[in-house]
């Protein structure tokens, strides 16, 4: 059995068969998504490892991200890991494990270790358990997408209402937007995150290599020649992800961008011969949220498959978790 922790060590053929195979693989466990990573090197740390036991096992792909000054870099650097491990189905015990060790060690500095699951991952919980990740109930939305008949028909009603009204009042969708256009997204963005959010958004720079990479979509909503919305969406298996959505809902009576937007990123799926929509995030169980209510009118499945946490310093994460929920209460 053999560690690897370089993605030049990688055989990237049996990385491709794997996404092909894996019940959890997902975009972001993928070469794509990594060199992506790596394209941004001022803005995260990207790392991957990977198991081999004469063929590949499991690969782990996240980044090291954290606020730009000394003083917040202390409280706020952590390892983010979007999806999961990309495991063989007849994955040993063993090499679960020594990967989970691999991960624990090479990452020890960091305040805290999460991986956000996109797939079930219930019969590893105790393999995770005994190297100290906890794990956290998180609601997520998948929408199946393999016929458009269907995805109308499990709209709301209301959901139906402002797609259709949106549509009628003039207001259009760019799939191949320009530069320019997107840097007009990435400023709404910017206000959603600022003002109702309240959390960090990644630099510019971020969207821009983003923007140029082939396995991602930007779906902008326009309307009298302005941006006023879109969603961003990545994906090379069979799910399409919604990474980030936001427009200038309630400013143009009769338009609803965030709704259009959504829509017509799973028309997109669709069209493109996805299998699932993956709506990326939807609250934790027993708390309410309203983004959660949003993405229920789309008709989509309710899953939870949550989050594995492993805290690394935890007095640090404490402070951390205070200080995000002062910002949030500002």
């Amino acid at each position: 059995m053999k560690i690897l922790d370089t993605y030049e060590h990688i055989n990237r053929e049996q990385w491709q068969i794997l996404l092909k195979t894996a019940p959890t693989a997902s975009w972001f466990q993928s070469a794509d998504a990594y060199l992506f990573l790596r394209s941004i090197p001022n803005i995260v740390t990207p790392f991957v490892f990977a198991v081999e036991e004469k063929q590949l096992q499991a690969v782990v792909v996240g980044y090291i991200t954290k606020e730009k000054t000394a003083f917040k870099q202390y409280f706020t650097q952590r390892a983010i890991i979007h999806g999961g491990i990309l495991l063989a189905p007849e994955i040993s015990t063993n090499a679960l494990q020594i990967l989970l060790q691999k991960l624990s060690t090479e990452l020890k500095n960091c305040i805290y270790i999460e991986f956000r699951n996109y797939h079930d991952y219930s019969q590893y919980k105790p393999i995770f358990s005994q190297y100290h990740f906890d794990y956290h109930p998180h609601f997520d939305f998948h929408v199946s997408t393999i016929s458009m008949g269907k995805i109308i028909a499990n709209l709301s009603e209301g959901r139906k209402r402002d797609i259709n009204n949106t549509q009628r009042n003039g207001a259009t969708i760019i799939e191949r937007p320009t530069m320019e256009q997107v840097r007009d997204f990435y400023v709404l963005l910017q206000q959603l995150y600022k003002q109702k959010i309240k959390k960090p958004l990644f630099d510019w720079e971020f969207f821009e290599q983003l923007y140029r990479q082939p396995t991602a979509a930007f779906l902008l909503v326009q309307y009298e020649k302005k941006i006023i919305g879109g969603t961003v969406c990545v994906g090379n298996t069979k799910t399409l992800y919604e990474w980030f959505v936001c427009g200038l809902d309630g400013q143009t009576k009769g338009i609803f961008p965030s709704s259009y937007a959504t829509f017509i990123a799973l028309q997109f799926a669709c069209k493109n011969g996805y299998e699932c929509f993956d709506m990326m995030g939807a609250g934790v169980p027993n708390e309410a949220y309203g983004v959660r209510d949003f993405k229920a009118r789309f008709g989509g499945k309710l899953v939870e498959y949550g989050r594995f946490i492993k805290i690394n310093k935890w007095l640090r994460y404490q402070i951390g978790k205070i200080g995000i929920w002062c910002m949030q209460k500002l």
